[in-house]
């Protein structure tokens, strides 16, 4: 982290309040029952073939920022759950694709359905200037939650 940025008490302070009010949602969003017992990582995976698949192992581990052999164990427990499947790869037979199954693409539905559900309820509970506030606030976190820094 850059000296620069320690110096500033407030920008501290605020990322501080903006950590742990994320990880306390996250940590509400995950006790909810609905992920069939996949862990995040599991899940993660799922949306990342979602979004970006038929993708290789390697190239999916890549994407989720974790080791190959890991990724490789991911992607096996999630074959047993019948949540992705793998094909040959029609460029190179050699080499096979995961693709997300009818069962995970369902499974990724329920989810944020439920999810949304449960924000919905809770943003039900504020006020209008807090909803508002909220809204203004998105793009900064989508800023921030996204990739490519270049958003910022």
């Amino acid at each position: 982290m850059s000296p620069m940025l320690l110096e500033d008490p407030a920008r501290i302070a605020l990322a501080s309040r903006v950590r742990v009010a994320i990880g306390r949602i996250n940590r509400r969003i995950r006790q909810n029952p609905g992920g069939d017992g996949l862990t995040s990582s599991q899940l993660s995976a799922l949306v990342t073939v979602e979004g970006f698949g038929p993708l290789r192992v390697g190239d999916l581990a890549a994407r989720e920022r974790i080791a190959a052999p890991t990724m490789t164990r991911i992607v096996s427990g999630l074959e047993q759950h019948g949540l992705l499947d793998k094909q040959p790869d029609a460029k190179d037979r050699r080499a096979c694709n995961v693709v997300l199954t009818v069962r995970g693409a369902k499974l990724l539905e329920r989810l944020r359905r439920r999810t949304t559900s449960f924000l919905a309820t809770q943003l039900s509970q504020c006020t209008a200037e807090q909803r508002a506030a909220l809204e203004a606030a998105l793009p900064v976190l989508e800023a921030i939650a996204s990739d490519d820094a270049d958003e910022r």
